[in-house]
């Protein structure tokens, strides 16, 4: 694996975790796009686990409430920070649940295709458009629910067709329960964090299994450059939405989509 491949998986992967663009998508584009060799589940680990750490460092004070939350649950006590744990845990189910049936018989390994992709891409994007113009803005996180978690959570299982986007499936559901934009991405950048968490297990003990996991200055690299890129485009999102709309993000989706139909079929 060269440097420069190095690089650019590990700040393509940063940059696009968080956004409402697919990172699956690009980290499956980047090796056909730059005909260079998959990058191996070592990498993908190290800069999944360096994207984990940038937005645990981000929403620290919710990170700590939920731990705290999740004390008071195992000392039979309930307040707000185990109503927060509980909603997040909660809106975590159904993607582990499809996901892990999924992984377990081989079929995400199947759809990793350029053509799903494409669709995927703009269909999704679209879709957000939509909904971030059409919906109401009216609720804040604090006004989140058991049965509005659980929706958001069900459209989280959509993130793993690739390019489909979790956080932007997860914002997409979000806007069309009325949330204000900054607290729809805050509601699927918290719930990123337990499903990152799975997926690197998962990822980890399958490599383990398989008897493929080195740890070395690459993966160190690759976590380091993916945590910064990936914290840097947190803050540049979250300050983004105090003032605008999901539209770039959208555009940027329709011109990936237009390019790779180009590709498939020009």
């Amino acid at each position: 694996m060269s440097l420069l491949q190095l690089i650019v998986v590990a700040v393509v992967q940063g940059i696009t975790e968080f956004l409402p663009i697919s990172s699956s998508a690009h980290l499956i584009l980047v090796p056909l796009i730059g005909d260079w060799p998959d990058q191996g589940p070592t990498i993908d680990i190290a800069v999944h686990l360096g994207t984990l750490g940038a937005v645990m460092v981000y929403f620290r004070q919710d990170v700590a409430n939920m731990f705290f939350g999740l004390l008071a649950l195992l000392r039979g006590r309930f307040d707000g920070n185990a109503r927060l744990f509980l909603l997040i845990a909660l809106g975590t189910l159904p993607a582990l649940a499809v996901g892990y049936v999924l992984a377990s018989r081989g079929y995400l390994e199947q759809l990793r295709s350029p053509i799903i992709i494409a669709w995927t891409t703009v269909v999704f994007g679209l879709l957000l458009w939509l909904v971030d113009r059409l919906c109401l803005r009216v609720n804040r996180m604090e006004q989140l629910g058991y049965g509005g978690i659980l929706l958001i959570g069900a459209a989280q299982t959509l993130a793993l067709l690739p390019g489909t986007s979790r956080s932007g499936i997860t914002i997409t559901a979000a806007r069309g329960l009325g949330y204000e934009r900054s607290d729809a991405a805050r509601i699927s950048l918290l719930l990123s964090i337990p499903i990152i968490m799975a997926a690197g297990g998962y990822a980890s003990l399958e490599v383990v299994r398989h008897g493929q996991f080195a740890l070395g200055l690459e993966a160190l690299v690759a976590a380091i450059l993916a945590f910064a890129t990936a914290l840097l485009a947190v803050f540049w999102m979250m300050r983004w939405l105090r003032h605008a709309t999901y539209t770039p993000f959208v555009i940027y989706r329709l011109i990936l989509g237009a390019g790779l139909f180009y590709w498939i079929y020009g």
